[in-house]
């Protein structure tokens, strides 16, 4: 019953199905990118990640591009002394 209204409506199945799968893609992308803005307290891009819906663009590119890398530590060498 529930393909009929969508087919009468000019959606095909495959579109439903599309539609649904690339949802779900944003939805995963965007929840990792909000949760490491969070952690790292950038409201700015947390923002515009939560408004904007970009089928999960903007978070891939927040995730490659503009996360906050963690600083190395420095490693403590011994000098030996003589």
């Amino acid at each position: 019953m529930m393909w009929n209204f969508y087919a009468a409506e000019g959606l095909a199945a495959g579109t439903v199905v599309l539609i649904a799968l690339i949802s779900f893609w944003s939805l995963v992308w965007k929840g990792i990118a909000l949760w490491k803005c969070g952690r790292k307290n950038q409201l700015v891009w947390f923002i515009f990640i939560l408004i904007l819906n970009t089928a999960g663009i903007l978070p891939i590119i927040y995730l490659i591009f503009f996360q906050k890398k963690p600083k190395k530590a420095k490693k403590k060498t011994k000098k030996k002394k003589k």
